[in-house]
């Protein structure tokens, strides 16, 4: 019986390993290594792989390993140490351990809202202690260097992104990859990644609201320019968004009735504000050219749907403009100031002695 659960389990765990085969991080130009061969000191030591991606070993000349595990190219240093007569292959044995893992730049297209050039796994500022963003070294565990790490530093994936089908490009291999498990919880094959590696995010051609809400590849929250130079609120600073150059923040996936209350928009007299609209100013990022959208706050806060309730995203502006009972009011106003100037006067006297 014993023999036969052997027999059964031997399959199982090939299926195991076929199906979910195990990623160590690769190495890249930058990576700082310890290399130790025993009866080999002329060889062993601690390198830095070149920007060719090699080992500069004295008399044997480089040996290049960009792109292997640390086992594979412990393997290839072996290799290369007996194809020159420097060691009999019974009797040498390579070790290779990771000191620190450099920072790499890899280029991310596509449906993401900041395409280029990115750079990950960054080092610490000068003046940085290591406690506060510690380098990882020999066993640590490192995981900024993943392809989820990237999509995050290119803006996240736009919410028209196909990420069913994401496209890995290291050289002339080409690798396509499923990622929405990173958004549904699911299993995801985040495939740790080299220098000059390039990503590929196609577009569906359409909106997907799923994919608008914070997680591992989409931002984490946007910033949203508002002005609320108006009644019930009569400045930014009565409405708590003074001082805000950069914006306001807002989670991820937040719509534009989120954006009105936040910067009180909405509330006060229902008779008199209940007619006030909101203007959605947004940029295109690509043609640069500003679009702008009006909706009535009560439809967006009562009758909401996609259309009149759109997603935000980082970098929109909403206005808030008064209803029709408060700009006939200021209006009689300013005629009522116009007719009687010494009333203004007063007025200004009093404001300012």
């Amino acid at each position: 019986m014993f023999t036969f659960l052997r027999l059964i389990s031997l399959p199982l765990v090939v299926l195991f390993l076929l199906a979910f085969p195990s990623q160590a991080l690769p190495l890249s130009p930058g990576d700082r290594v310890q290399v130790i061969i025993s009866e080999g000191a002329e060889f062993a030591g601690s390198y830095v792989i070149n920007n060719d991606g090699a080992l500069e070993f004295p008399y044997l000349g480089p040996v290049p390993i960009a792109g292997l595990e640390p086992e594979e190219a412990a393997q290839k240093i072996s290799t290369a140490l007996v194809s020159g007569n420097y060691f009999q292959k019974n009797f040498l044995k390579v070790n290779l351990q990771v000191l620190a893992w450099a920072p790499i730049q890899v280029k991310v297209q596509g449906a993401v809202f900041e395409p280029g050039r990115v750079l990950i796994n960054p080092r610490p500022e000068r003046g940085e202690s290591k406690e506060n963003n510690p380098l990882p070294g020999d066993g640590d565990a490192n995981h900024e260097r993943y392809l989820a790490t990237a999509l995050q530093a290119a803006g996240g994936v736009r919410p028209d992104a196909d990420i069913k089908h994401v496209r890995l490009l290291r050289g002339s291999v080409e690798k396509t990859i499923d990622l929405s498990g990173m958004v549904t919880g699911e299993p995801a094959d985040d495939m740790p990644l080299i220098a000059q590696d390039l990503i590929i995010i196609p577009s569906t051609g359409s909106l997907q609201p799923y994919l608008a809400r914070p997680t591992a590849i989409t931002p984490p929250g946007i910033k949203v320019f508002v002005s609320n130079l108006t009644v019930p609120a009569s400045s930014n600073s009565s409405s708590a968004v003074a001082g805000n150059t950069v914006g306001i923040s807002l989670a991820y996936g937040s719509r534009l009735s989120q954006a009105v209350l936040a910067s009180n928009c909405a509330g006060g007299t229902q008779s008199i504000n209940a007619s006030r609209y909101a203007t959605l100013v947004r940029t295109d990022r690509l043609t640069g050219v500003t679009k702008n959208l009006d909706r009535p706050i009560e439809d967006i806060l009562r009758n909401s749907t996609d259309e009149s309730n759109p997603l935000l995203f980082s970098g929109d502006g909403v206005a808030c403009y008064d209803s029709t009972a408060t700009n006939v009011r200021d209006l009689f106003r300013t005629i009522a100031e116009i007719i009687n100037p010494f009333g203004l006067l007063y007025y200004g006297f009093i404001r300012n002695p």
